[in-house]
């Protein structure tokens, strides 16, 4: 085999891994995320989108942060990052800056932010806390994966795009077969 089909193949191979490899993750990531409601929880850690700058430098808008849930909300110290419930019932991520009443309430800020955060967080109100786990960016491909188009456009077109190759590939194989066998019948004349 020449030089240039080895690379032919190679990047073929690498194309097809690709395509399989995101497929796969954006269909683990819509299902599990959809079957628990919008949230994807696996393992005690739920996935969150990042959707403001208040943490950056830590995690940048449009990242995906994992918290661990469960366990005893009286817990947190100071510098540890939690994730809560406002009353408003928005979702924030913000640092603990100070512990008060023996860990029922903590006062809360946002790294990027100039001031503490108006209301102090109570301990029945923390969804968890911040692993250290952060992934930048895919939260945009995340939201977008939830919504109707996104999840048809992202499943869908890597679908297309794989079974469109697989029936390139399985056209090539088929004309090589086929010259095997004619050579085969040349060769039995």
């Amino acid at each position: 085999m020449s030089k240039g089909k080895k690379i032919v193949k190679f990047i073929s191979s690498l194309v097809t891994s690709i395509l399989m490899v995101v497929l796969l993750v954006t269909l683990f990531m819509v299902v599990i995320t959809k079957a628990s409601g919008n949230e994807a929880n696996l393992f005690g850690y739920q996935i969150k989108t990042v959707l403001s700058g208040s943490m950056e430098p830590s995690f940048k808008t449009g990242s995906i942060i994992a918290i661990e849930t469960g366990g005893d909300m009286t817990r947190f110290q100071e510098g540890d990052v939690i994730t809560f419930q406002t009353e408003e019932e928005i979702i924030v991520t913000h640092r603990v800056i100070e512990v008060n009443e023996e860990g029922q309430q903590y006062i809360t800020k946002g790294d990027a932010n100039d001031g503490a955060d108006m209301n102090p967080v109570l301990s029945e109100n923390i969804l968890g806390e911040y692993t250290g786990f952060t992934i930048p960016y895919v939260g945009y491909v995340m939201n977008f994966a939830n919504t109707r188009e996104g999840a048809a456009l992202l499943l869908i077109v890597p679908g297309v795009f794989f079974i469109g190759y697989s029936v390139i590939t399985i056209g090539r194989t088929l004309r090589h077969v086929k010259k095997l066998v004619d050579k085969e019948e040349v060769k039995a004349d």
